[in-house]
């Protein structure tokens, strides 16, 4: 089959050539760079990346393929997908889709075979730079001309993009929570691999033009597929749901809120626009603020809700985009990053206590410490850049963290954080 051309154009006057796979198509957005060596698909699916065209720093990507399971949301988010390499090979054995068949079905373009090396290095001395993706018939001048008229990602609301419309509840038969651990030899044969699929379903009252958007959704058994020599996924036992908690969908991950069950959470999700006053109607023990993506002084909706949230007593926990709502709430400011931090191995350290957590990350904006009030303690920051990574309230029960303590597909240094927002509920 003849190579599919493919090109990437900056706003600097930057074109890279390269080899188009995944859909033939063209887009615009935010070129960022992620340092992560595993974890593709859950960058594809992770709905922070909305506005922006990924480009993956490990050379080699696509060899284990795409499958049903690891889904991070209802659908990629990304613009467009940028590597180096892509394998011809895909070999894991719980893959559905090449990762090529993956971005196709999803309209999403993708380029290999450019320096990759370069484009980083050229991030991270200008800065994060708007561009234009194509794998259709488009010249150099059409793909430049493109990538400067983009606007960017400054002042505009992803969030009513990406949020789930209507609320729901988390899991309540717990058939997507549990843990689990490969097993093999004599134990293989006594458990059952579960295997899951995403059906979409519409919802009638919204407007025409929204749907169907494969927002509300269904989860049910897949056949068991046969598979020679593949080690079986084991699900352990969950814990009593006994402390209802409310997280506000600004993006969310869905390994969120199974880490949220795995300890002992019932988790009513609500739509990101939701006012304080009808969340607290849900009688919350605690309050959840997701990840999402683009810029946090976009979204003044949110922003006066979590304020009122603030006031009303109950235990918050913010994470990513709600740790800068968070941060304009108390009153502080937030900034844009010269390239962001994306990546699997970010360090951040804890000031009470010296640890250094290594996490996984995602953001493009961070908060202004020194505009937060006296009555907000900055307790982690980024060895790299110094940045805030973390901050709780002096009197409320109130604390966030600006990285990803789900860390799908990992690490798993801050999992105890949902252990610590269990802990602060029933302390309060």
């Amino acid at each position: 089959m003849k190579p599919l051309p493919a090109i990437l154009a900056l706003e600097d006057g930057s074109v890279f050539s390269g080899q188009g796979f995944g859909a033939r198509a063209s887009a615009c957005g935010e070129v960022c760079f992620n340092t992560s060596m595993t974890g593709y698909q859950e960058i594809l699916t992770d709905p922070s990346y909305k506005g922006q065209i990924v480009a993956m720093t490990y050379p080699l990507i696509g060899n284990y393929g795409v499958n049903r399971q690891d889904i991070e949301s209802w659908r990629p988010h990304v613009m467009g997908f940028i590597i180096r390499e892509l394998s011809p090979v895909v070999s894991n054995w719980r893959a559905d889709f090449s990762l090529s068949e993956y971005l196709e079905q999803n309209g999403i373009p993708g380029i290999q075979g450019i320096d990759t090396r370069a484009l980083t290095k050229k991030l991270r001395v200008r800065g994060a730079l708007n561009g234009f993706i194509s794998t259709e018939d488009v010249s150099e001048s059409a793909a430049l001309a493109r990538a400067k008229q983009w606007p960017g990602l400054a002042g505009v609301d992803y969030v009513k993009e990406v949020t789930h419309r209507s609320p729901f509840v988390w899991d309540p038969e717990d058939e997507q929570s549990a843990s689990f651990r490969l097993v093999k030899g004599e134990e293989e044969s006594k458990v059952q691999s579960p295997k899951f699929k995403v059906t979409a379903t519409t919802n009638e009252s919204e407007p025409s033009h929204l749907t169907p958007d494969a927002r509300h959704l269904t989860l049910s058994p897949l056949p068991t597929l046969p598979r020679s020599h593949a080690p079986t996924l084991h699900t352990s036992g969950l814990p009593p749901a006994d402390i209802p908690i409310v997280a506000y969908d600004y993006g969310m991950k869905y390994n969120i809120l199974r880490r949220l069950r795995q300890h002992g959470f019932r988790v009513q999700v609500v739509p990101a626009t939701m006012p304080a006053a009808e969340t607290l109607k849900h009688k919350p023990a605690g309050i959840f603020l997701s990840n999402g993506p683009g810029d946090p002084a976009a979204l003044g909706y949110a922003v006066e809700a979590v304020k009122d949230l603030t006031k009303s007593g109950v235990p918050i926990f913010g994470i990513c985009l709600g740790h800068q709502l968070l941060g304009q709430a108390f009153g502080g400011k937030t900034f844009k990053l010269k390239f962001g931090h994306r990546g699997a191995n970010q360090p951040v350290k804890d000031l009470e206590s010296g640890r250094v957590e290594i996490t996984s990350q995602n953001h493009g904006f961070a908060v202004d410490a020194q505009s937060l009030p006296s009555d907000v303690q900055v307790d982690r920051i980024n060895l790299n850049d110094q940045t805030v990574e973390g901050m709780r309230h002096r009197h409320k029960p109130i604390f966030c963290v600006q990285y990803h303590p789900e860390a799908s597909p990992g690490p798993h240094d801050s999992t105890p954080l949902f252990a610590q927002f269990r802990q602060m509920i029933e302390r309060t």
